[in-house]
């Protein structure tokens, strides 16, 4: 998310499009060890979520109903867009991109490093849940940075999320193949 981002607020309708668009369609690259996707869907999620076709012909609709229940409905990112639309966005993102948990796990671990050692809230266990204390330590942050505390908890967010691009991209040599397209179309991008 960048500084001049625009005020409105997406729908998951029109995040679930976006993030779609951004996807693309049918892929089969063999240095992908997610195996075949369609709209970013793997053909294990799709199996998992009932779909038993050829994955490149995913219908679209289900590839967007299968990102509104896995990547925004079960993480609970509906209720932090309740509060934190921006990073509610973010997090769907992330989430579909490197798993919700992970998503998850960088909010708290960055809402626990910006506490100011647990005098504006308590430190966070960085499980991958979005439970009732994420959303509480979230609600605390906001009601004492406001608006401009999203933005910076937006960019603590992207940073954690390029560090594990490259941190992928260096453990595995086959990911550099995609880190220039991760970087470009991930970070700051929502």
């Amino acid at each position: 998310m960048s500084d001049d981002h625009d005020s409105s607020v997406a729908t998951i309708d029109q995040l679930v499009d976006a993030l779609i668009d951004r996807e693309g369609d049918y892929v089969a690259n063999p240095a992908d060890r997610g195996g075949a996707t369609r709209f970013g869907i793997t053909e294990a999620v799709a199996r998992v979520h009932g779909y038993g076709g050829t994955m490149a012909a995913l219908p679209r609709g289900e590839a967007a109903a299968i990102y509104r229940r896995l990547y925004w409905l079960r993480p609970g990112y509906d209720a932090i867009a309740t509060r934190a639309p921006l990073i509610a966005a973010e997090m769907f993102d992330t989430g579909a991109n490197m798993g919700p948990a992970v998503a998850t796990t960088f909010l708290q671990r960055s809402l626990t490093a910006l506490n100011r050692n647990g005098r504006d809230y308590p430190d966070l266990v960085p499980d991958g849940r979005s439970g009732p204390r994420t959303l509480a330590a979230l609600d605390a942050f906001l009601a004492l940075r406001g608006a401009t505390g999203e933005i910076v908890l937006l960019r603590a967010l992207d940073a954690l999320q390029g560090e594990r691009y490259l941190r992928l991209a260096e453990r595995r040599p086959a990911n550099e193949a995609f880190l220039y397209g991760w970087l470009a179309n991930r970070i700051g991008k929502k």
